[in-house]
Formats: C-alpha cells, sequence, structure tokens
C-alpha cells in the first residue's frame, strides 16, 4: 500500500499538494483505492479514496495501528561533506536503513564547501530526499537533515548520546565490543574523502567517542557511513 505523511488523521482527510499530484498523477489512483497515512504520533492509518477533485485526494480511515517500522535505537548520522551528489545517496540509504537524525559535518579535508546559500539550498534538497526514502521504506517518521556545521561544534553535542562512535581507518574497537554494552542513542561519524586529520580523531576522542574500525578494507566516503549504520542495526538486533 502506498505510504504517505500526514500530522493528523481524523474522519474524512484532504490529501493536497505534491503528495496529491503524486496520487492521481503518477501512482494514478482512483476513487475506492486504498493508501496509508502516517501521522506525527507514529500512527499509520489505512484509508480508501473517497473522491479526487481540483481540492486534492479526499481520503477516509478503515483502520489504524501504531507503525511497528522503526529500529530500537535511535542513530544520528554526523557524515562529512563529500564531492558531488554522493551525500544525497547515503541520505537516501540512510533512511532506508533506519536513521533517525543527520548531520552534514565540514571538516578540514572536505572538497565541498558551500556558501551560506548553498548550503540552505543542500539542505533543503536533502530533507525532500530523506522524505522521499522515508516513504518508500514506510518509515513512522521523517528523520531530520540538520543544517552544515563544523566538526568542533559537533563534537560538543557528543554527551547527548549514550555512546558516539567514529570510523577511522587508523583501525580502532569493533562494533560488537563497543555495542555490547546497552546503548539507545548512538552517534557516529564518518569522514570526507581523505579520511579524518589526526587532530580531529584527538578532539573526538577527547569529547568522549570511540575509535571504531570497519575492517581492513579502506572504504569509500560514500560506503562507509552505510556500512556502519547496516553493522549498527545487525548488532542492536534490527535486522531480523
Amino acid at each position: 500500500m502506498d505510504w504517505f505523511f500526514a500530522e493528523s488523521v481524523d474522519g474524512e482527510h484532504l490529501i493536497t499538494g505534491e503528495d496529491a499530484i503524486h496520487i492521481t498523477k503518477s501512482l494514478r489512483k482512483s476513487v475506492g483505492e486504498a493508501v496509508t497515512l502516517c501521522d506525527s504520533s507514529g500512527v499509520e492509518h489505512n484509508c480508501l479514496i473517497d473522491r479526487i477533485n481540483d481540492e486534492g485526494v479526499f481520503v477516509h480511515e478503515i483502520s489504524k495501528t501504531e507503525c511497528q517500522n522503526e529500529p530500537s535505537v535511535e542513530v544520528t548520522l554526523f557524515a562529512a561533506l563529500t564531492k558531488g551528489d554522493k551525500l544525497e545517496t547515503v541520505i537516501q540509504k540512510s533512511v532506508e536503513l533506519g536513521i533517525s537524525h543527520i548531520v552534514p559535518v565540514l571538516t578540514s579535508r572536505c572538497v565541498s564547501r558551500p556558501d551560506a546559500k548553498s548550503a540552505a539550498k543542500k539542505q533543503a534538497r536533502y530533507q525532500k530526499i530523506a522524505l522521499q526514502a522515508a516513504m518508500q521504506s514506510r518509515r513512522a517518521i521523517i528523520p531530520d537533515v540538520s543544517e552544515i556545521i563544523t566538526l568542533e561544534k559537533a563534537s560538543k553535542m557528543l554527551s547527548d548520546f549514550d555512546v558516539a562512535i567514529f570510523f577511522f581507518e587508523g583501525g580502532g574497537k569493533s562494533l560488537k565490543e563497543i555495542l555490547s554494552s546497552p546503548a539507545k542513542k548512538i552517534a557516529i561519524f564518518t569522514g570526507p574523502e581523505g579520511g579524518f586529520e589526526e587532530r580531529e580523531v584527538e578532539l573526538l576522542a577527547e569529547n568522549g567517542a570511540v575509535v571504531a574500525t570497519l575492517g581492513k578494507r579502506i572504504l569509500r566516503a560514500e560506503t562507509a557511513p552505510i556500512v556502519s549504520l547496516a553493522a549498527i542495526m545487525f548488532e542492536t538486533g534490527n535486522l531480523e
């Protein structure tokens, strides 16, 4: 069943904007067909289309249930900016895997260094990608993509998490070892092309982050976030 988000659903509901266009033009839905709306409290509402007109798509609820699609851990990805559209792929796949928050981070070796205007456009683009991925993967939430911040600022946020992990090609602990103690709120850091500088490794470690490894092979900047998140979901039982 096709999946959309709504702030709330109460009796008859009107779907407008891009969602209505998608339902009518792309999916070619008609009266009597089903759609699912997930509200801001994580309840999924199974609905049938009543009518379609210039206002939008009118639906009514036939049943509702608590969405069970969210992982048991809340993971925030602090991903260094990468060249081109690589971060867009990282955001899309991370949302599919169950990420809760994504924070683009500017590090010393980042080639991409957008100005304020470009950064705002990128954030809007990233958030739209997160929305589309959340709809496709039937998430109960739309993961938020924050504004771009510096690594220094990100390092000051680590006290908000049960565990913070940064992946370094120089080696470190295994995820199995790090996650052997229960953790609900997890932060992960991945670097740009060229990796982290030594002083950045020291900065994160000084603020409580644990150095981790993803094995002996060197992964590309756009591969590491996806692999690390998949490994965390596996280790915490969220791929069962």
